[in-house]
């Protein structure tokens, strides 16, 4: 039993890892209770307890006398980086569109990381055919090192910003996130999104930081805030 938690929160958290990482699909009737009983070797209300925590994030629901059923249908998105998580709720298919990889300068970087220098400058979209529209706009902005030359040329690995930073060492270990909402969504934004101008939207900003205290990262999301929400552990 891991130290200074609950009972109920680690069979919380298990089944919450196990239903966010697939294993359980929406729709999936959980263990009973006494199996759940069995599994953690934890009392009954221990168990009930978990549940409800899982009940009140929206990613199962009780029917009494049936059983618990996964609601969750969403996948996680842009979670490696910061302390929030975006959700996107929905079996819909989505793409990622690269819009622009390039080096830079930019104003809004420097006010929120305090800095005053280049930048490699990321713009992705990503796309709900479904819909029609564009559910996220994000703006990654790296104060420019060596190395950044040949993503500029020959773009992302595989496609992962992640996965292009840790293959050049460049690991978060830390960082801030700011919520706000956009009360209207510019021209400019409107037209990239296929969305109408005016339209309120969730508007987030993220700085990371490396092991050595070094900026590694601002991004500046543009959400749906009918498909994104926020999640906090705290």
């Amino acid at each position: 039993m891991s130290v200074g938690i609950a009972k109920s929160e680690r069979v919380a958290r298990i089944l919450e890892r196990e239903i966010r990482q697939g294993r359980m699909s929406h729709g999936d009737r959980l263990d009973s209770e006494g199996g759940l009983m069995r599994r953690f070797a934890v009392s009954r209300n221990t168990v009930r307890r978990g549940l409800e925590m899982l009940a009140r994030q929206g990613l199962i629901t009780t029917r009494t006398g049936i059983g618990s059923f996964v609601t969750y249908d969403g996948t996680t998105i842009d979670s490696n980086l910061g302390w929030t998580v975006a959700l996107s709720h929905g079996s819909a298919e989505i793409d990622t569109v690269m819009l622009d990889i390039r080096r830079s300068g930019c104003a809004r970087a420097d006010a929120f990381l305090g800095l005053n220098g280049d930048y490699l400058c990321i713009d992705r979209l990503r796309y709900c055919h479904d819909a029609g529209h564009g559910i996220s706009l994000e703006r990654s902005r790296l104060p420019w090192r060596d190395g950044f030359a040949d993503i500029v040329a020959e773009g992302l690995s595989n496609g992962s910003l992640n996965q292009t930073l840790s293959d050049l060492g460049l690991r978060c270990a830390g960082g801030e996130e700011v919520a706000g909402v956009i009360a209207t969504l510019g021209e400019s934004d409107a037209a990239c999104m296929k969305r109408p101008c005016g339209q309120p939207m969730l508007h987030l900003q993220r700085a990371t930081r490396c092991q050595d205290g070094s900026r590694l990262e601002y991004v500046e999301s543009i959400l749906d805030p009918a498909r994104f929400g926020l999640r906090m552990e705290f």
